[in-house]
């Protein structure tokens, strides 16, 4: 809102300084400044609330160390990273964006989802919460939302090709130089190009192959959108995990973001030009900072909980990111921790099925699922493990942006 009103002073008043709200970086750091802001003053005031209103973590006992002393914790801290993150997008992005559309569609779908499992679960006062039926149903209908607008909507395009125009002109030049190509184009690391299109998945169709991409695109998506919203909920296991692994991730994507939206630096790495994700910035910086400031309240040990209202907001937020810009096929390098957390989970039961079927008893393979519980059952105070984990998550997003000149 913010930025249409200093649009308007700068354009009609020349009033001094408003043209800076013209600038992405400008708004990004004001989003990521205001976003520290809620999420630290206002996040105290949302913890005494859910205080008062007895919303505690109750807990399972697995028998691990100091797991009793989080009983009665807040959870569904999960609303101050919605609020921390919507509210400087709403103040400082452009509104008619359809990514900056999207994704404030996609907080909302799923924080609602995440919300409705906490509600059931603290005033319901029952444990399982949302049946997983409804959650599925839930992020398969986000998933079919965003496939459909990624594949249908007129402004959502990718330009490659420059057309032939003076070097020196380019440099220079606006969206205006660049061909517009309406395609299912993704960036494929590792490969001649770093490039793949869907479309060629369905050139066994016909001629017109091309009206029919969705029908593989749409579960793609759906899939890439349970599977990380999935990981980030398993990953919400002990303090500051989940947010501060989101926060490294949220940065990665921030900086693909900003160089997918400018045509100079996109052309100077040799990736994919895809117009007005650099508006996509303010978001990414937004959600950041939300998540650093919650993460004031939620390291060891913690004050808060996110909840299902968090950890199903972030994940999806996300993997709707990483697709809006073209990088889902980066998600398992730079999702890496979500992605060894599900995979603990499906290895352990599997394997436990399997040997209980062939020898009468389960077997485990960790000691226990997801990953953070093994090493807290091997004895590693579960600060070591979170900082650990955020080690490698640095790790993962310094190799992911690495891919991008591996071809």
């Amino acid at each position: 809102m913010l930025y249409y009103l200093f649009d308007f002073l700068e354009k009609t008043y020349n009033v001094p300084g408003a043209g800076l709200f013209q600038f992405i970086t400008f708004r990004a750091a004001l989003a990521v400044m205001l976003s520290l802001f809620i999420a630290t003053v206002y996040g105290k005031k949302i913890i005494l609330l859910l205080q008062r209103k007895q919303v505690g973590e109750t807990i399972r006992n697995l028998g691990l160390e100091g797991q009793n002393e989080k009983a009665g914790t807040p959870t569904m801290g999960g609303i101050i990273i919605i609020l921390a993150t919507i509210v400087p997008v709403l103040l400082f992005a452009k509104l008619e964006n359809i990514y900056v559309i999207m994704l404030l569609i996609t907080t909302v779908w799923m924080g609602t989802i995440g919300f409705i499992d906490d509600y059931i679960k603290k005033f319901k006062k029952d444990k399982a919460g949302l049946p997983g039926k409804f959650k599925v149903f839930g992020q398969v209908g986000l998933g079919i939302i965003v496939g459909a607008t990624m594949y249908f909507h007129d402004d959502i395009t990718v330009r490659r090709e420059k057309l032939d125009v003076p070097h020196q002109v380019a440099q220079n030049a606006s969206n205006d130089f660049y061909a517009e190509e309406k395609t299912l184009l993704t960036t494929l690391p590792f490969v001649k190009d770093n490039e793949i299109n869907y479309e060629k998945l369905v050139t066994w169709m016909g001629d017109d192959y091309k009206k029919y991409a969705w029908i593989i695109f749409i579960p793609i998506v759906i899939f890439i959108i349970t599977a990380v919203s999935n990981g980030a909920n398993l990953t919400d296991g002990i303090d500051g995990l989940a947010a501060g692994s989101s926060a490294i991730i949220g940065v990665t994507l921030a900086i693909f973001a900003w160089v997918s939206g400018n045509v100079i630096f996109s052309d100077y790495l040799n990736i994919m030009y895809i117009p007005n994700t650099g508006e996509l910035t303010i978001f990414i910086m937004s959600f950041v900072g939300a998540l650093i400031g919650f993460l004031w309240y939620n390291t060891y040990p913690a004050q808060v909980f996110m909840g299902d209202t968090g950890s199903l907001t972030i994940g999806g937020i996300i993997a709707v990111i990483a697709i809006a810009i073209r990088k889902e096929w980066l998600i398992p390098i730079l999702c890496g921790i979500f992605l060894m957390e599900n995979l603990s989970v499906v290895l352990q039961v599997s394997w436990f099925k399997y040997t209980k079927k062939k020898y009468g008893e389960g077997r485990r393979i960790f000691r226990m699922s997801p990953l953070h519980h093994h090493y807290q059952i091997k004895g590693y105070h579960e600060s070591k493990i979170v900082t650990r984990f955020w080690i490698v998550g640095i790790v993962l997003a310094v190799l992911t942006i690495v891919t991008l000149k591996i071809r």
